[in-house]
């Protein structure tokens, strides 16, 4: 067999890289720049001593984006309103287990529940909950010891459960209650609205005022442009069916929805253009 280059190495765990650093940081820019850093770590300084290239390449990756985070935290805490993710397009696929345990970890209401752990908690939970690192190799990431980061895991796994929002496993009862909320607010059906929103539907303040909120933006023109203009796709953004609506090609809004018993628990709309770039690029996030 063939060995393989350094280069083809760190292709082989480019994913895996790009899919932790994304978690950390959620923020498509800063973890593809993350990857890059580990890549000039990789390619320049010596390993003679590295046994696993994947713990390797997964601890840089790591430290890259706590730095990144830890500097992050300041203007995050100043971002008028609430902090969302950047969103991406994942390919839909089958609905085994482990595939949605993955896209629950990346779904843009779990992102914003890590935004409240520190950067040494997010960064132990991602690696041990989502991608099984034990935590002698988290401890080794960190630079600390696999008791400190049992103890971390601990903590950021209560933070978690605390917050987490209830998620609906059904795939297609999530799929059908998007097309009912597209359709009602396309409409500026209200009362249609009414129907799949929970009483305590978080966006604004309660069920009413969203379902106004949503049936006003289906009728309000974008830079002159009437709603006849607009494409509005049914996709799957950040593991979970989601609403991309683009004007000439271009992405103006990202909006996905937590789905509980039947009805939209949460509305996350994301209508910044620079965290929309992504999605206007076609990058996708690998599950």
């Amino acid at each position: 067999m063939t060995a393989q280059t350094d280069a083809e190495v760190f292709e082989a765990h480019r994913d895996l890289m790009f899919a932790v650093a994304y978690r950390m940081l959620g923020s498509v820019a800063e973890a593809e720049d993350a990857v890059q850093d580990a890549w000039l770590r990789w390619s320049t300084e010596p390993r003679s001593d590295v046994t696993s290239p994947r713990a390797y390449l997964c601890k840089t990756v790591t430290n890259t984006a706590l730095n990144r985070l830890r500097a992050a935290r300041a203007r995050r805490e100043a971002y008028i309103g609430p902090w969302l993710p950047e969103p991406l397009l994942t390919a839909p696929g089958s609905d085994a287990e482990d595939r949605a345990e993955l896209a629950e970890s990346v779904s843009v209401a779990m992102l914003v529940v890590l935004e409240s752990l520190t950067p040494d908690e997010r960064a132990v939970f991602v690696l041990r909950e989502v991608f099984g690192f034990s935590y002698a190799e988290i401890g080794s990431a960190l630079g600390r010891s696999a008791p400190a980061a049992r103890q971390l895991a601990h903590r950021a796994r209560e933070h978690v459960q605390a917050r987490r929002p209830r998620f609906e496993v059904d795939r297609d009862q999530q799929r059908q209650v998007t097309n009912r909320f597209l359709a009602a607010a396309a409409g500026g059906d209200i009362d249609g609205l009414m129907t799949v929103l929970a009483p305590d539907v978080t966006l604004i303040t309660g069920a009413a005022k969203v379902a106004r909120f949503m049936a006003a933006v289906a009728n309000r023109p974008y830079m002159g442009m009437k709603i006849s203009d607009m494409t509005v796709a049914v996709v799957e953004i950040n593991g979970a069916p989601g609403t991309l609506i683009t004007v000439g090609g271009r992405p103006i809004t990202a909006l996905t929805l937590t789905v509980a018993d039947g009805r939209i628990t949460a509305i996350q709309l994301l209508a910044n253009p620079d965290k929309l770039a992504a999605l206007g690029a076609g990058r996708t996030l690998p599950l």
